[in-house]
């Protein structure tokens, strides 16, 4: 595509996190002038405060059980292991300066201009960037929002003293007492985490369960593997103050409990991360879900604005932001009508301990969707705890559409289900059935073989 004149850009990106910088190197590479403006840090949330380092850390929290179960294979310690926080946290802070000059290193390779400021929308084809020196005034064809999402602190009494998703990686001192509060992935992961770590862990959620997205099975057999571990699990219970006695905190709860811990983090969702970015006063205003409506071609209400990743909807992952940014260039930089995105069979992985891995409808969705069904399910304690002696259990479980014989979910709970989601995930969106399964040989001795040698129904 060649540069309209009338414009400096034909493509300005406003977010360098994992859509955006996807998009303006596709985007580059079809002979588009492109610039990306970030004001923070290169490769978004996922890179600095998310994916990254949350995987890190759940590493890092494992080895407090590889060492117990290392006992059974005639390991022993010499000396009791101990855990140093801040050789965890800046070793991760290295890591994620090396990722950030990669992600620059790409942008110049590809061509694409980038400047570092805070971007505002004045109109559909100009953005004021604001930084130390002042402010710029660029213009460019299409402007994609891809500037993702920000974590949301409830509102009650002493919330200023509540970590966000964004700041518990950097904390000063490990906590010994440590609470979190939500019951979505980001809060399960991070209870599992600290305690693993060694922390005294909390975890508070205002529902019955949590998870609630997934497989009820699923949510119920996590609840009792991480409670197993020592999570202390506190349901039908939600935060009604917190007050600062010192160097901990008194955390009141609506159940008349009151918790002393260390630190509090509130992972209680995210919002559109759009806060002076001029979107409303252009009239591209949040729907009811707080997300950024966009046509099949990622246009918003202002057709030469785009938005994807996000701010809009569908799953906050980042492999569906990579997707969403080659199929938003295909069309406006290609013309190109790109098979549409299959939402549905979008695999997903809670690194919580144990892991849960997931892809395509949860047994209660495949009830409202489907006439009748079949499903197969398992759980077992794997062969390595045999000798290890711990209790942890695995769950997998087949969801079979019986009309088709098509396999529409299959889930696990269990040591690196999300590595083996991933190759499952490919057989759901190509639509395998189950006799496929059936007659795949399985690895022997692994725990993913199960996949392929449930033959009794659990349940219609």
């Amino acid at each position: 595509m060649v540069a309209d004149s009338e414009y400096e850009y034909d493509l300005l990106v406003i977010g360098a996190g994992s859509g955006g910088v996807r998009a303006a190197r596709t985007a580059a590479a079809t002979g588009a002038k492109v610039a990306i403006v970030e004001d923070r840090y290169l490769g978004g949330t996922c890179v600095n405060v998310g994916c990254v380092p949350k995987k890190l850390y759940a590493y890092a929290a494992h080895f407090h059980d590889s060492f117990d179960d290392a006992a059974g294979f005639g390991w022993s310690l010499s000396e009791p292991a101990t855990f140093d926080w801040a050789t965890l946290r800046d070793n991760k802070t290295s890591e994620i300066k090396r990722l950030n000059g990669i992600y620059q290193r790409m942008l110049e390779g590809a061509d694409v201009t980038l400047f570092n400021a805070r971007a505002q929308l004045v109109d559909g084809h100009t953005a004021a960037l604001k930084d130390e020196n002042g402010v710029t005034h660029i213009t460019a064809n299409k402007i994609l929002l891809a500037t993702g999402g920000w974590p949301w602190v409830p509102d009650f009494p002493g919330n200023e003293h509540a970590l966000d998703s964004n700041q518990v990686f950097d904390l000063e001192k490990f906590p010994k007492r440590f609470l979190v509060l939500g019951g979505g992935y980001i809060a399960v992961e991070f209870a599992s985490i600290f305690n693993g770590l060694g922390s005294e862990t909390h975890l508070i959620y205002r529902g019955d369960l949590f998870l609630k997205q997934f497989d009820h099975e699923v949510r119920e057999f996590t609840r009792n593997e991480m409670d197993k571990k020592g999570v202390n699990l506190h349901f039908n219970a939600n935060i009604e103050r917190i007050e600062a006695t010192g160097s901990s905190y008194n955390v009141h709860l609506t159940t008349g409990e009151v918790l002393e811990v260390d630190a509090v983090l509130a992972a209680t969702g995210r919002v559109a991360n759009v806060q002076g970015l001029g979107t409303e006063e252009l009239g591209i205003c949040l729907d009811g879900d707080g997300k950024i409506p966009v046509n099949e071609r990622y246009e918003t209400l202002v057709p030469s604005i785009l938005a994807l990743g996000d701010l809009t909807a569908g799953p906050e992952l980042t492999p569906v932001a990579l997707a969403e940014a080659m199929q938003l260039v295909d069309y406006h930089f290609k013309d190109k009508q790109p098979t549409p995105l299959d939402y549905a069979t979008v695999p997903t992985a809670v690194f919580c301990h144990p892991n849960i891995g997931t892809v395509g409808l949860s047994e209660e969705g495949a009830r409202q969707k489907l006439a009748k069904i079949r499903v197969y399910s398992t759980e077992f304690r794997a062969l390595k705890h045999t000798l290890s002696g711990s209790q942890e259990r695995t769950l997998m479980k087949l969801i079979v559409d019986d009309e088709t014989d098509r396999v529409v979910g299959v889930h696990m709970v269990g040591d690196e289900a999300g590595e083996i989601m991933q190759g499952i995930a490919i057989a759901v969106r190509a639509g395998l059935t189950k006799r496929d399964f059936d007659l795949t040989i399985g690895i022997h001795p692994t725990g993913a073989e199960e996949f392929v040698t449930m033959r009794t129904v659990t349940r219609h």
